[in-house]
């Protein structure tokens, strides 16, 4: 994300980062060994959020945005934090919840904590900051997007930090709580692995389309999804209640 095409922001490093760059003109190095991106936040510390990490070392220096919870599992448990220290300089900025933080002249975020009941794997004690979401606004129009890539249920807390937002992006995992389970593709529903499922009785689609928000996105789909597929039922049944579903490349501007 950025306020002016020149100083960028990552949400989240996905192991898919390197194509990602080379996708998007703005974020080509100025010179070698050099990145556009001034910093990442973190949302969690899952694997497919955060091993990207690994590809920006070259920078020289990160600054990282985590909860305690998650800088303490990514450096006590899965020892990212750790190798990543190792090759480059790691600014760690604690993100604290309901905190606006100014990015760049006008642009700012304020994280909110997402509930999880998800087992971790890596022992973590915290409850609190496993999970959150970012309220990310414009300073100068004071619009707002709220990413919210990894939701288990949409508490009264979550959905009152999507008030008056311009944009919401959001889970979009699963369509079915035990789609990788009749797929043969794991062991584990939607809400066992901390999503929330699109469809069904009390999923994201049914509590979300009504909201007054101008655009609804899902992201962080899982490749079982059927909303990916432009000719399924369930893609329709998205776009005929007023949502998208994010493609690579797509921008969006508040």
């Amino acid at each position: 994300m950025s306020a002016d095409y020149r100083r960028w922001f990552l949400v989240n490093a996905s192991p898919d980062i390197r194509a990602q760059i080379e996708s998007c003109p703005a974020l080509h190095p100025r010179e070698a060994r050099e990145t556009p991106l001034e910093a990442v936040l973190l949302t969690d510390a899952e694997l497919d959020h955060t091993l990207g990490l690994l590809l920006l070392r070259e920078g020289g220096s990160i600054e990282l945005h985590a909860t305690p919870a998650v800088r303490e599992t990514l450096y006590d448990g899965t020892s990212l934090l750790r190798t990543l220290s190792a090759y480059c300089a790691v600014d760690w900025r604690p993100v604290v919840d309901d905190v606006d933080v100014p990015l760049a002249d006008g642009i700012s975020y304020r994280a909110f904590d997402v509930p999880t009941t998800k087992r971790t794997r890596w022992g973590t004690e915290s409850e609190q900051g496993r999970v959150v979401g970012y309220r990310l606004t414009d300073e100068r129009s004071g619009r707002a997007a709220v990413y919210l890539p990894a939701v288990q249920e949409l508490t009264p807390a979550v959905r009152e930090q999507l008030d008056d937002c311009a944009c919401l992006l959001v889970d979009g995992t699963c369509w079915y709580d035990d789609e990788l389970v009749r797929l043969g593709a794991g062991g584990k529903t939607a809400h066992e692995m901390g999503h929330l499922p699109v469809g069904g009785p009390g999923g994201s689609l049914e509590q979300l389309a009504p909201l007054p928000i101008e655009r609804k996105i899902y992201v962080h789909i899982n490749n079982t999804n059927p909303i990916l597929l432009e000719d399924a039922p369930e893609r329709r049944i998205v776009e005929e209640h007023g949502m998208e579903v994010a493609m690579d490349g797509l921008e969006v501007r508040i």
